[in-house]
């Protein structure tokens, strides 16, 4: 018997790194929005040790390394009597792009592992499971808008709605590391609070809600910030970059009919629930 589902990937709507750690981390605030451009997972037993087949999307390193194996193995050593699996992985969300598409797998896991073999497992306990993963693993356990603090592990819920707006993703093939990412970064209090940001009209989000990592990203990497420029001109209400990644976000009140100016690229669009 094969058990088959999907996972969403999440977009960040602004983030600021607001201090370095005495552990060399930094403490930021982001806000999580779920998204739904999915990966599909199908999971089987097997006989004598897991195997992962990848599909879709190319990823890069070890397949032992995956996330999704990882998952398993961290169950297992947490007690748990999980059977060898046969894992099929469909990459459709892209990898280095600030979605959490690996991230969200981890979490997918840990669910479909919990429901399949009756883990006796709260919601609360799954996440601490798949944090111990990535920081922004227990996100997807349950996916909704939320407000993350700390490293971003600490969440708090938020009323926040983008129901029928359109969201148009362009990823394109350029890939920032988090070690440059935080490399040029220079931690600070923003002046506007996200929470108090994310009250007020889309409309009114442009310079008020920032992600702090694009200044030095877009030294480096000149087409991002041409991307995010051609949103703004293509009549986006808000635009950004998501987390650390590549990837370049729009809102649209209406359905963008601009997917071919980014055609060389990774382009999704969808209207949110």
């Amino acid at each position: 018997m094969t058990y088959s589902t999907k996972t969403c990937c999440k977009i960040n709507l602004g983030l600021n790194v607001v201090e370095r750690r005495p552990d060399g981390y930094h403490n930021l605030e982001t806000i999580f929005y779920p998204v739904p451009l999915f990966d599909e997972i199908s999971i089987s037993e097997g006989v004598d040790e897991d195997t992962l087949t990848l599909g879709g999307r190319p990823l890069e390193g070890d397949v032992n390394d995956n996330l999704v194996l990882r998952a398993v193995r961290q169950l297992r050593a947490e007690g748990f009597a999980v059977p060898p699996l046969n894992i099929d992985l469909k990459k459709i969300i892209p990898s280095g792009a600030g979605l959490g598409g690996g991230s969200s797998d981890a979490a997918c896991m840990v669910r479909s592992i919990s429901r399949l073999y009756g883990l006796p497992l709260s919601e609360a306990q799954m996440q601490e499971t798949v944090g111990k993963l990535g920081a922004d693993c227990p996100f997807f356990i349950n996916p909704h808008p939320l407000f993350a603090e700390g490293i971003g592990d600490v969440f708090t819920p938020i009323d926040l709605s983008l129901k029928g707006w359109y969201l148009l993703l362009v990823k394109p093939d350029v890939f920032v590391s988090t070690r440059e990412a935080y490399a040029g970064v220079h931690p600070h209090r923003p002046p506007h609070s996200l929470l108090e940001t994310a009250t007020l009209p889309v409309g009114q989000w442009e310079g008020r809600m920032v992600n702090d990592f694009e200044k030095s990203i877009f030294a480096n990497h000149p087409l991002l910030a041409e991307i995010k420029d051609e949103l703004y001109r293509q009549g986006a209400a808000y635009a950004s970059m998501s987390g650390s990644g590549s990837t370049i976000f729009g809102l649209f009140r209406s359905r963008p009919d601009c997917e071919a100016l980014f055609s060389e690229h990774f382009t999704f669009v969808c209207l949110l629930d």
